[in-house]
C-alpha cells in the first residue's frame, strides 16, 4: 500500500542574508507543524551556507517534520562581471530561476511529495508567476514591517502623494502611521534613489498582489496594530513572527548564514553587565571609511566598550573591508573586540550587552525588540530611513545617529560619543530599556502557544492542507 505524500512546502529566496534567514526561520516553523519543506536559491549562495552551517543534502528533523535544500544554478559562471549589475543580473536570476523551479517541482512529484505551497519573499515576485501557471498555491514571507509595506502598497496604488523629481521633499502621510518626513520614506521609493532595479523589482510582487493567497509578516500583531488591522482591509495579511524567536527549542543548527560566526561568548563574559555596545550594519549596508574612522574614535572618546562586526564585503560588493586608524586597537585594549560575523540573537539576549549601534535592517530591528535591546540608528537605504524612524519616535526605543544617505554628510566623533552616553547612561537610557524590555514580553506573547503569531501559523499551516487536499480531491475525481 502507497505511504501518503507529505505536505510539502517549497520556499525560494532571494539570494540575499536579510531574505534567506527570515524565510528559512518560517520553514522550520511550518517543518514543526509536521510538513516537509524544501529551501532553495541560488546554488552560489548555497556553497556558502554549506560551508558556514555544516549544510547536507539530507532532509532534517525540525519538530514533527522536515527540512531540506535544494539550490539550484543561476546560469552565470561565479566570476562573471555582470554579477555586480543588477539591471544585468535581476533578469538573468528569474530566467534561470523560472526554469529551475520547475525542474524542482517535477522532481518532485515524480518522487511522491509533490509541491504544496510556493512560498516566496518580496524580491522574487516571479515565483507567485510560476505557482499561477502550474496551479499551486502561493503565499509571499513580507520580509520587512507592515508599515513598510503600506508605503509600497499607496505607493504602487497611487493612493497618497510621495516625493517626485519635480517635488523630491514631500512629507508622506499614511493611514494609521506617523508622518514620514521626505528622508524617512522607504529609500527604493526616492527618486533620489540608484537602486532603481530593486524598486522595479519590489514593486512587481505589489502587481501580482492577486496571485498569493496570503501575505505573511515577520512582525506580530501587538508591534504594529492599526497599520496590521488596516492593511488587513486591503490584502489577506498574517503576522507570523518574530519568526528568529524558537518557542519549542526548534533545531537551532539550521542556519542560513553565509559566514561561519567568531566566537565572542568568552569575551563577553568577560565584561560587567550592560557595560558593552555591540555595532553591526547587517550582510550588505555599508558605511564609507571615513565614517568609520569617526565611528571608531567615538567609541573610543565615549570610553565604553564594544564588539564591532567587520563583515568583509561580498566578492562582487563595489567596497571594500574597512580599516581601523592606526593604533587604534592599542589604545583600546581589552575593552574593544572586532570580529567578522556573529550569532547576532545571542549577542543582543547576552547580559553585558547596553545597546545596538544598527543599520536598522528589519531583521536586527526585530531582534532588538525581541530581546529587549535599545538601539541607536544609524540607516543608510531601502526600509532602513523608515524603520528607524519607528525604532525611535514610535517604539522608543532608539537614539537617532543619522539619517542615511539623504542626508549626505560624515556624522562626527563628538556626535557618536554624544549618542552612545545618551543610550547608555541616565534616565533615557533607562526609560528606552524599560520600554525595550515590555517589547520583549509581547513578543514572547505572540510566540508562546495560542499567542497571536502561534495561532496564525497554525492557521496558515491548516489552509495549506486544506488547499492541497482540494487539489488532490480534484485530481483524484478526474
Amino acid at each position: 500500500m502507497a505511504t501518503e505524500a507529505p505536505t510539502h512546502v517549497l520556499l525560494v529566496s532571494f539570494p540575499a542574508q536579510g531574505n534567506i534567514n527570515p524565510l528559512l526561520r518560517l520553514g522550520k516553523r511550518l517543518a514543526a507543524q509536521g510538513m516537509l519543506v524544501t529551501f532553495s536559491t541560488t546554488e552560489a549562495i548555497g556553497k556558502d551556507m554549506r560551508k558556514a552551517n555544516d549544510i547536507t543534502d539530507q532532509a532534517t528533523p525540525v519538530g514533527d517534520g522536515f527540512i531540506r535544500f535544494d539550490f539550484f544554478e543561476d546560469g552565470w559562471e561565479e566570476e562573471d562581471p555582470r554579477r555586480k549589475d543588477l539591471d544585468e543580473y535581476l533578469p538573468q536570476l528569474e530566467l534561470a530561476g523560472k526554469n529551475a523551479l520547475h525542474r524542482i517541482i517535477k522532481k518532485h512529484s515524480h518522487e511522491n511529495r509533490p509541491v504544496s505551497c510556493l512560498i516566496n519573499n518580496p524580491f522574487d515576485p516571479w515565483v507567485c508567476d510560476v505557482a499561477t501557471e502550474l496551479g499551486i498555491p502561493n503565499a509571499v514571507l513580507w520580509v520587512q514591517s507592515c508599515a513598510v509595506f503600506s508605503a509600497y502598497y499607496h505607493y504602487y496604488y497611487n493612493l497618497v502623494p510621495f516625493p517626485s523629481e519635480t517635488e523630491t521633499k514631500i512629507d508622506v502621510q499614511l493611514p494609521c502611521m506617523p508622518l514620514l518626513k521626505y528622508d524617512e520614506v522607504p529609500d527604493f521609493l526616492h527618486p533620489s534613489s540608484p537602486f532603481h532595479s530593486l524598486r522595479r523589482l519590489i514593486l512587481r510582487q505589489f502587481k501580482n498582489l492577486s496571485k498569493p493567497f496570503c501575505i505573511l509578516m515577520d512582525t506580530f500583531q501587538q508591534l504594529e496594530p492599526e497599520i496590521i488591522d488596516y492593511m488587513s482591509t486591503l490584502c489577506i495579511i498574517k503576522p507570523v513572527g518574530p519568526l528568529f524567536i524558537n518557542p519549542k527549542a526548534l533545531n537551532t543548527s539550521i542556519r542560513g548564514d553565509f559566514l561561519k560566526a567568531d566566537d565572542c561568548v568568552e569575551w563577553l563574559n568577560s565584561k560587567p553587565p550592560a557595560s558593552v555596545v555591540y555595532i553591526s550594519f547587517g550582510s550588505t549596508a555599508n558605511i564609507r571609511q571615513a565614517q568609520a574612522d569617526e565611528l571608531a574614535y567615538g567609541l573610543l572618546n565615549s570610553g565604553t566598550s564594544f564588539l564591532w562586526v567587520m563583515k568583509p564585503p561580498h566578492k562582487d560588493a563595489p567596497f571594500k573591508l574597512h580599516v581601523l586608524p592606526d593604533g587604534f586597537m592599542e589604545k583600546v585594549g581589552n575593552r574593544g573586540k572586532v570580529i567578522q560575523w556573529s550569532l547576532q540573537e545571542e549577542v543582543l539576549a547576552h547580559p553585558s550587552v547596553a545597546c545596538f549601534i544598527t543599520h536598522c535592517g528589519w531583521n536586527s530591528s526585530v531582534e532588538a525588540l525581541t530581546l529587549g535591546m535599545p538601539v541607536v540608528t544609524f540607516p543608510q537605504w531601502g526600509d532602513q530611513v523608515t524603520n528607524a524612524k519607528f525604532l525611535v519616535d514610535v517604539f522608543g526605543v532608539g537614539v537617532r545617529l543619522s539619517r542615511g544617505q539623504a542626508e549626505s554628510r560624515l556624522i562626527l566623533r563628538d556626535e557618536v560619543e554624544k549618542c552612545l552616553l545618551e543610550a547608555t547612561l541616565g534616565p533615557k537610557a533607562m526609560e528606552m530599556k524599560q520600554r525595550a524590555l515590555k517589547w520583549k514580553a509581547a513578543a514572547a506573547e505572540a510566540v508562546a502557544k495560542s499567542g497571536s503569531s502561534d495561532q496564525n501559523i497554525k492557521a496558515f499551516a491548516d489552509e495549506i492542507r486544506k488547499r492541497c487536499a482540494t487539489v488532490t480531491s480534484k485530481a483524484t475525481t478526474k
